[in-house]
């Protein structure tokens, strides 16, 4: 079953997002002269005000440059920490004893913000006020719903009309498909920050109603908290894989366990197990589980916790789990599985300059806390922090939670080759390997290679695995699966839960750029 879109090749630009109106707003900066950093930039801006339930100016965002001037990547880590105060024993003394899933206390420093003004800075040719204006528009005179966004409204009405900001935000909305999406708070706080800078969000009335909001909710955020915040410019880590160079960024993201999940599958003849096959799909499946163990047991901020790198990086590590695998039946291991809602873009220009961005609230609208003037909807990312005590991810002020986020990049000679990722919490080293395999493994076109059937591993609260596979996997494969003792779940066909995965490959001998955007999403792959 095909959805019938073809790769979208171009020679000037491709810029790719899980909304059609915001991957035009970034082929506009494009088509006016801006480079691919100005775009990603419009681009995610725009969703804020289009996919508000996935991202917003009160979340995360990561980012990977690749600068064709000096043939340098650079990675950015704009994720925030925890507030000052927000220990361990503070959340035991309030009754937890792992972190709430919403509310105040899993709000962290939003970062995106302060990300999106240290790349304009460094790498911008058009100013905030410019690259902003496609959001604001969108937010002051409304922009309408997709079929998306207004099915996924209507779910969750019962969990936002338990808290004000989003339940006077959102739910006084006619939310149905065409319907306006109207944000006046968020389009004047965009306006403040085109005007005045990252300024206008961690100080002043903006910052004092966000800290406000939260002390209400019981959180110790502090104006400090929020003033001294500034983004990490990082070094991206990486690996090879068949004559290729696969770039992730560090910790605190779970970047090191999709490089050590590449490492482990590069020992295997993956074409003799087949792509989508009960083989091929198991093997995944048990690279993915002794992956995410590594990752859950080593993965925290480094400035708090030491980074074994050795544990993700080097072949050998990987071929002692490679020869651990059981090809012919699944080890069950127990590993945990969010469906969180981000936004993941990517954009190229003609001069070859490569962005590869991901943002997010975490789970869907994040907290459920709103700066409801301002507004600001906040996200939960707290969440990915642990209440046990030695442990490395253990919630510490200052300190940055555990993240999925994770922007990618495969490089080839030194000079990308393709960018891509996925949204998908849990799910996004999972499919970013699935993308992996079809693109390089199987020489898919982009668009084919995303469009492929996928599956993504995980456990319910019970801690019973399970494995989610979308029907259009066959009958055959998932008789297969069952047989070797995963505990398979049928999905949609075209399913969320696998991710919304976006894609550019550059030819380079071409001079071209093919873009592809997931069918799973209200995407498009927008060139010229």
């Amino acid at each position: 079953m095909a959805t019938g879109r073809p790769t979208t090749w171009a020679t000037n630009g491709v810029v790719c997002s899980p909304h059609y109106l915001a991957s035009q707003a970034g082929l506009r900066v494009l088509q006016e002269g801006g480079n691919a950093v100005d775009a990603a930039i419009a681009t995610n801006a725009t969703l804020n005000s289009v996919y508000p339930h996935q991202c917003h100016v009160g979340g995360d965002m990561f980012a990977m440059v690749y600068d064709p001037r000096d043939g340098s990547m650079t990675g950015l880590n704009a994720s925030g920490y925890a507030a000052t105060g927000q220990t361990a024993e503070f959340m035991r003394e309030r009754g937890h004893e792992e972190m709430p899933e919403r509310g105040a206390l899993t709000v962290t420093v939003p970062g995106v913000v302060g990300g999106w003004s240290a790349l304009q800075e460094r790498f911008g040719t058009r100013d905030l006020s410019t690259l902003l204006e496609p959001a604001i528009s969108y937010a002051r005179d409304g922009a309408p719903m997709s079929a998306k966004f207004a099915t996924y409204l209507q779910s969750m009405r019962p969990r936002l009309e338990e808290y004000e900001g989003v339940r006077n935000t959102f739910l006084s909305l006619n939310a149905g498909v065409g319907q306006p999406l109207r944000q006046p708070g968020l389009a004047a706080t965009l306006e403040r920050i085109g005007n005045e800078g990252r300024d206008a969000f961690y100080t002043g009335s903006v910052a004092d109603e966000i800290v406000s909001t939260l002390n209400a909710g019981g959180s110790p955020m502090t104006l400090d908290d929020l003033g001294r915040f500034q983004p990490e410019w990082v070094t991206p880590i990486s690996t090879s894989y068949r004559g290729y160079d696969l770039f992730e960024l560090p910790p605190n993201t779970q970047g090191a366990t999709a490089l050590l999940m590449a490492n482990i599958v590069e020992g295997w003849p993956t074409t003799e197990f087949g792509h989508t096959t009960g083989a091929g799909v198991h093997a995944w499946v048990e690279t993915k589980l002794r992956a995410f163990a590594e990752r859950d047991a080593l993965i925290a901020d480094p400035r708090f916790a030491s980074f074994p790198s050795d544990r993700f990086l080097d072949k050998q590590a990987a071929k002692r789990h490679r020869d651990e695998i059981d090809l012919e039946r699944t080890a069950g291991l127990r590993t945990p599985n969010d469906e969180g809602d981000t936004v993941y873009l990517c954009c190229v220009d003609r001069d070859g300059m490569a962005v590869s961005m991901i943002q997010s609230l975490y789970l869907g609208f994040g907290s459920f806390v709103m700066a409801e003037k301002s507004g600001v909807v906040l996200h939960n990312r707290g969440r990915g922090f642990v209440v046990q005590d030695g442990h490395p991810n253990v919630i510490e002020p200052g300190k940055r939670p555990y993240h999925t986020l994770i922007p990618a990049m495969l490089l080839r000679d030194g000079k990308p080759e393709i960018v891509f990722g996925t949204m998908g919490a849990d799910a996004q080293a999972q499919v970013q390997l699935q993308l992996l395999l079809g693109l390089i493994d199987f020489g898919l076109d982009p668009q084919t290679a995303i469009e492929t059937p996928r599956w993504v591993s995980g456990a319910g609260e019970d801690g019973a695995p399970w494995l989610r596979v979308e029907p259009r996997m066959g009958e055959e494969t998932i008789a297969d699966l069952r047989r070797r003792g995963h505990n398979v779940v049928v999905g949609e066909a075209w399913d969320s839960a696998t991710g919304h995965a976006h894609c550019i490959a550059i030819n380079r001998e071409a001079g071209a750029f093919g873009g592809a955007s997931d069918p799973r999403s209200d995407g498009l792959a927008a060139g010229w």
